[in-house]
Formats: C-alpha cells, sequence, structure tokens
C-alpha cells in the first residue's frame, strides 16, 4: 500500500480517496481507522443495522417511493411544512442546483470552508469572492467585516457555513438573523447547518425558522453527517415555500434511493438513541481535545462540529504525517493543503471514540517526535501565510478573483508558480484592482488552546447599517453601535422589509425545537 498512499491522494483533488479505493488498496479487506470522514460513529445502533441487513434484499431490489413521500415522512418528524422543504441525494447535490438557479454572477465564501462552496460556482464560471479567515483569531468568522467585504465586493449571494468546515467555527443564531437583516437586499443568502447537530454552545442554535419566513433565505442541512450514513446520500434544505418550490422542481422525481427512504422511515423509532449519540461525540470532542492539546507543539483550534482542525508543530508537513499514518499505523486523517485558505501544515481530524482516539496519539506521537516524545517544539514567528498548498488553483484564483474561466483553468495548470504581490490574507494572489482594496491581513499565529476546558464562543462583532450595492464604501472600520432589525425603509427583495416578511409568511408556525415531543427526538441542533 505504501508505493500507492501519494498516487491515491494526488487522484482525488480536493477531496481524499473514498473508504472503498483505500479499503482495496489495502489488500486485507479492512479499511483504515477513518479520522478523515465526519460522520456520526455511535449511529444507526447495531440493532438498527442489524434491521437494514434483515431487509437488504426488498431495500436493493425495488423502487423507492417518490421523493415526495419520504420528504413527507421526514417534515413529519422535523414537523416542517413541506412545501419548504427540497430532500436531495445528499447536500452537493442541492449546492448544485442552488449554483445553477440561483447564482447569476458572484457568490462570496469565508475560506477555509467546504470545497463545493468554492468549486462549484467556479465551475460555472461565477465569480467566488473569498473571505480570508484569520489564525489570529483561531478561525472565527467576524460577521461585521464579512458583511463590509461583501458591501465592498458587490456581491449577489452569500454563503455562511454554522459550523464551519475545517474549523468548526460557530456562530450565534442572533448574530445570523442580523447578518441576514443587514443583507436583506442580496439575492440569496445561504446558511449551511450541516453540521449543525452536533453543536452544543446554543440551546436552540438553528436558522431554519427565518429562513421560511424570508424571502432570500436557504438552510442547507446534511443527514449523512448525523445519522452516521454518508454512503446513502441524503440532505434537505429549508425555505420560503416559493423558493424550496423552485429547487424541488428541478430535482429527478426518484433522486433519492430505497436505503435513504427505509433509514427516514425508521427513524421515528430511534429518536433517543439518536439525541444519546450526539451527546456521546459532544463529550468524546471535549476529551480528544484535550489528548490532542497535550501533545507539543501541536494546536487544536475550537469546534462546535463532530472534527478538530488542528495546526501540526513547526517542521511538520501535512502529506508526509498523513501518509505515514495511513502505512504505518493504518490511520486516515484529513490533511488539508489543497482548502484555499489553509495549507499542508493543518489537519481536521473527526471526532471517534476515545480508544481510537488512544491510536491516533500513539501514531501521531511516533510519526511526529520519534523518541522525542517530550522535545519542545518551537512556535511559528509573525506574520505567517498560508496558500492553499495547490499552487494551480491559487493562480486560477488569482487571475480571475475566483470567476472560474474555463480557458484560464489549464493556463493555470500549465504556467509556473510565481509569488504573489499582493494576496487577500489566504496566500491567494488578487489581481492590481483589487489589490489595492483593503482585506485582512494575517497576524501572529495564537498559542495553543489549554486542555481541557474549551475557550468560550465568542460573540460575533456588530454588523454595520445595510448600504446600497452601488454606493462607495470605505475601508473597513471596526463597527459601531449594534443595530436593530433592518429599518421600515429598507426592503428586502420582493418589496417587504424583513419585520413584514416574518409577519407574512402564509405557514403554519413550526414548533421552536424542529422536531417532534421532545420524549422522542432531540432539538434540530442539540
Amino acid at each position: 500500500m505504501a508505493d500507492n498512499v501519494t498516487s491515491l491522494f494526488r487522484s482525488t483533488a480536493a477531496h481524499s480517496p473514498s473508504m472503498a479505493a483505500l479499503t482495496r488498496e489495502g489488500g486485507d479487506g479492512a479499511g483504515p481507522v477513518d479520522f478523515c470522514i465526519p460522520c456520526n460513529p455511535y449511529f444507526p445502533t447495531p440493532a438498527m443495522f442489524e434491521e437494514m441487513a434483515a431487509r437488504l434484499r426488498d431495500i436493493v431490489t425495488y423502487y423507492p417511493s417518490s421523493a415526495d413521500t419520504i420528504t413527507a415522512e421526514l417534515c413529519t418528524l422535523l414537523q416542517l411544512p413541506p412545501q419548504a422543504v427540497a430532500m436531495g441525494n445528499g447536500s452537493t447535490e442541492l449546492i448544485t442546483w442552488i449554483d445553477h438557479l440561483l447564482v447569476r454572477e458572484s457568490l462570496a465564501i469565508p475560506v477555509p470552508t467546504f470545497g463545493r462552496w468554492t468549486d462549484q460556482p467556479m465551475e460555472t464560471g461565477k465569480r467566488v469572492d473569498m473571505f480570508p479567515l484569520q489564525e489570529s483569531s483561531g478561525f472565527a468568522l467576524d460577521l461585521a467585516a464579512y458583511a463590509e467585504f461583501i458591501r465592498a465586493r458587490g456581491t449577489r449571494v452569500a454563503v455562511v457555513c454554522n459550523p464551519n468546515n475545517p474549523d468548526g467555527g460557530f456562530l450565534h443564531r442572533h448574530a445570523l438573523v442580523q447578518f441576514m437583516d443587514a443583507m436583506a437586499d442580496l439575492d440569496l443568502i445561504v446558511v449551511d447547518e450541516s453540521f449543525l447537530e452536533f453543536a452544543d454552545a446554543e440551546a436552540e442554535p438553528s436558522v431554519v425558522q427565518e429562513a421560511m419566513l424570508r424571502p432570500n433565505v436557504i438552510v442547507l442541512r446534511s443527514l449523512g453527517k448525523n445519522f452516521g450514513l454518508h454512503g446513502i446520500r441524503f440532505g434537505y434544505l429549508v425555505a420560503n415555500p416559493a423558493l424550496a418550490g423552485r429547487v424541488r422542481s428541478m430535482l429527478p422525481k426518484w433522486n433519492l434511493n430505497s436505503f435513504a427512504e427505509h433509514v427516514v422511515f425508521m427513524l421515528r423509532d430511534h429518536g433517543g438513541e439518536y439525541a444519546q449519540s450526539l451527546q456521546q461525540v459532544r463529550r468524546d470532542r471535549l476529551d480528544m481535545a484535550s489528548q490532542l492539546s497535550a501533545l507539543p507543539g501541536l494546536t487544536v483550534y475550537p469546534s462546535q462540529g463532530n472534527f478538530l482542525f488542528v495546526r501540526l508543530p513547526v517542521g511538520a508537513e501535512g502529506t508526509v504525517v498523513r501518509d505515514r499514518l495511513l502505512t504505518e499505523h493504518r490511520i486516515l486523517v484529513r490533511e488539508c493543503g489543497n482548502k484555499i485558505g489553509s495549507s499542508s501544515r493543518f489537519l481536521r481530524l473527526v471526532v471517534r471514540p476515545q480508544v481510537d482516539v488512544r491510536r491516533l496519539v500513539s501514531g501521531l506521537e511516533q510519526v511526529l517526535y520519534g523518541t522525542r516524545r517530550g522535545a519542545a517544539v518551537p512556535e511559528p514567528g509573525a506574520a505567517t501565510g498560508y496558500s492553499s498548498g495547490t499552487a494551480a488553483v491559487d493562480r486560477l484564483v488569482g487571475a480571475t478573483n475566483g470567476a472560474g474561466v474555463r480557458g484560464l483553468a489549464a493556463q493555470a495548470m500549465s504556467a509556473p508558480a510565481a509569488v504573489p504581490a499582493a494576496s487577500n490574507g489566504s496566500g491567494v494572489p488578487l489581481p492590481a484592482a483589487a489589490a489595492a482594496q483593503t482585506y485582512p491581513q494575517p497576524v501572529a499565529a495564537p498559542a495553543p488552546i489549554p486542555a481541557p476546558a474549551p475557550p468560550p464562543i465568542p460573540t460575533p462583532a456588530p454588523l454595520p447599517q445595510p448600504q446600497p450595492v452601488a454606493a462607495p464604501v470605505p475601508p473597513m472600520a471596526p463597527a459601531a453601535a449594534m443595530p436593530g432589525p433592518t429599518p421600515p425603509g429598507v426592503p428586502a427583495r420582493g418589496g417587504l422589509t424583513a419585520a413584514q416578511v416574518r409577519g407574512t409568511n402564509g405557514l403554519t408556525p413550526a414548533p421552536a425545537t424542529g422536531w417532534p415531543n421532545a420524549g422522542a427526538w432531540p432539538a434540530a441542533a442539540g
């Protein structure tokens, strides 16, 4: 396997090899211990897997019911109106249709983040405005600065991932609602809550209720991650009925498979086990962060996802660490050098049971330190910048500011790498016109997070009052007093203010929890 590890990872571009490919390469029919794919390790339960195994022949032999039938059952569990929901064959199918149908010219996204939010619109020729998250602030997203960036760029669609992948950064609900108020004139705001079920920083963090009331907001949810079933490929979005219906009308009648149907109809009887699985993942996250933080020179960032973002010690190269963990210890990790805004010095490690974490820690000790377990590792100096680790992608972004012009892709792949004169803070070079604008710059790296208690999640900065898109925007400055909701004179798309939209949705409001009675199902995001 050692001879083919590098080629396996090179052939997957922005993602890791599939577990099937790694299992085949291993030759013994068993895959590695998986710290790469962010999946719930405690759900489904062994009894649920046994039930699915007993029904396997029927499940794979016959057509599933229509997507409408499966969606209606899921909405019964979620207590959401079916007309406000669209289910897809994985959240990536929904991202694809959002891009094709609703992104006209430009999309803003903080980086690093889930790769499809940068790659998908670039593939269809849209401009992608990438807002660099700063290591100096623990990769936390400053919503006020992000709003200023969107205004300066004139971007028409904004995406926020909460928690963000790969760093697990979390935003409180009230801050997101204020951001939606301030951005009410945009074509679209997408809040990707694919990992929100694992968060415990807030009792009711989801904005699904707001999405149903607003004309330009979509909330995206993944089921495979939460339910530990990535291979089934199912997820859903929530929006006002007109917006959800537009996406739903483009989906094939049988875009959901029989496994998805079977699992959805099983869920009503297993709410208790699901709630317990989420609680166990949260406990494991704290324990895993504590153990990793004890390794010399390793920095662990705060996370509300089911994964941890870590910075390797000085001198450690992520691809070497990844390959040695896989070949010498049969452990698979996510090296983040091919994520725009990150570098090969960062790993994303999925939260797993303690027995697996002990194996990971032991493997890291041997790979990073050898026999020098307690050796001191120096910290990096100030003003360290990070690139995506993929020079061709950096050059393409630099030449087009994320416009995704297909003709430049081949040129970027063959052109020699160049050191940019200006960048957007993530190592991505900017064109001369864009370089003249004010963008966040990286500063000194933070000290490691003390173990075992994670630091408090910071409250995002206040948002600026919304400005007309065409108006000139001065360089970014600290936000002033906290604004209120969108004022009466600033309409949302469709001619309604945010306050009017909240009162004219025409739907029966869902309970605040988003799930049925608390005794059967947990709150939508913990």
